[in-house]
């Protein structure tokens, strides 16, 4: 079966189970996910309506229509001119459906004209219903996501090569940047070189500090390839690691191997996090780890599920996310290890596999 009939299938399937009456796609990753067009965020709406009964229906302006390519037997097409109204050609394809799911990323001012021609109908968020279909990833997806992976580990075995002293975070950013991309990377998403102090802030965003010898620093970097994301950290030293930093480490890398390990089919999401979070605040840094262990993976960087405390889903094979600690002393140093892992039939197979060990550099 087509990948996005089987999709679309289930995310009906999903309604049926949530007594909703008609789904709402617009930009972000749910849109593709069910179709395989990524739509452009602009002011002019395009927007995947599936009601219960009938056909799916991409309501698209009519100059972005030639970028749409439809799978057979999945959805209609129905282009729309400069003049037209798309929210009552969306009200129209939606008939008498009572209650209404809307995608998350669906900007206000389209979600408020639907709410406004459809007053008759309830509107809930489609998140839940949408996360609940793509929190599992196919054979598929987990090897898109693996090769991802393999593209930014090499790009960290690269670094090690590379003169970092001197330079300003930009700079190394910029050839980071360059180095994924010529990899096989189509977009990158975000970058962090954060050098010495700035490595205490875990979303620095790079500037003109100048790395010096004995600066620890925090590289994290990510982005799509074939239209799934990569995530890694790994730490380099300019020359000397700072006073406490080994020691620090030490813990760290122990708390990251650990809370991997623990993964497997039917251990709670939080659970992961407790694991590494244990282990950090025995050794007494637990009030320098500032943020949950780890998010979902996929479509987007950052999506379900979520390891976190409270979070009490089992985790299920399938399943993709990071396994990031950190430990951050302001105004000294910050540190981080992040790999991407899969939850397998019996276990877990992490996806970044390059060298967890500090690398020092010139």
């Amino acid at each position: 079966m087509n990948e996005y009939v089987d999709r679309l299938a289930r995310a009906r399937a999903a309604m049926v189970d949530r007594s909703i009456d008609g789904l709402c796609l617009s930009v972000g990753s749910d849109l593709p996910y069910l179709t395989g067009y990524r739509a452009m965020p602009l002011e002019r709406l395009t927007m995947l309506v599936v009601p219960l009964d009938g056909d799916p229906v991409l309501v698209v302006p009519k100059l972005e229509a030639p970028r749409v390519d439809v799978s057979p037997g999945t959805f209609d097409v129905r282009p729309w001119g400069e003049t037209q109204d798309p929210i009552s050609i969306v009200d129209d394809i939606l008939g008498d459906a009572g209650r209404v799911a809307v995608g998350d990323e669906t900007w206000t001012t389209f979600s408020l004209a639907l709410q406004n021609a459809g007053e008759e109908r309830s509107w809930v968020a489609a998140g839940g219903l949408m996360s609940d279909l793509r929190i599992i990833k196919s054979p598929a997806e987990i090897d898109a996501l693996r090769v991802a992976a393999a593209t930014v580990d090499g790009v960290v075995d690269q670094m090690a090569g590379m003169g970092f002293s001197g330079r300003r975070e930009r700079d190394v950013a910029r050839e980071l940047v360059d180095r994924t991309l010529a990899d096989g990377h189509d977009t990158m998403e975000f970058w962090i070189v954060a050098s010495g102090p700035n490595g205490a802030s875990p979303h620095h965003e790079v500037g003109e500090r100048v790395i010096e010898h004995g600066d620890a620093v925090v590289v994290d970097f990510g982005g799509h390839q074939n239209g799934y994301a990569s995530d890694t950290t790994r730490m380099f030293v300019v020359g000397e690691p700072p006073y406490g930093f080994d020691n620090a480490f030490s813990v760290l890398l122990e708390a990251q191997r650990a809370a991997t390990h623990h993964v497997r089919p039917g251990v709670s999401a939080a659970s992961v996090d407790a694991v590494a979070r244990d282990i950090i605040t025995e050794a007494g840094y637990g009030d320098l780890f500032i943020h949950r262990v780890g998010h979902g993976i996929g479509m987007d960087t950052h999506e379900h599920p979520y390891m976190v405390e409270g979070n009490d889903l089992s985790l299920e094979p399938g399943m993709a996310f990071s396994i990031e600690p950190g430990i951050y002393t302001p105004g000294e140093w910050g540190i981080r290890i992040e790999d991407i892992v899969v939850v397998t039939e019996d276990g877990v197979e992490p996806l970044n596999t390059s060298d967890h060990s500090y690398r020092v550099v010139a």
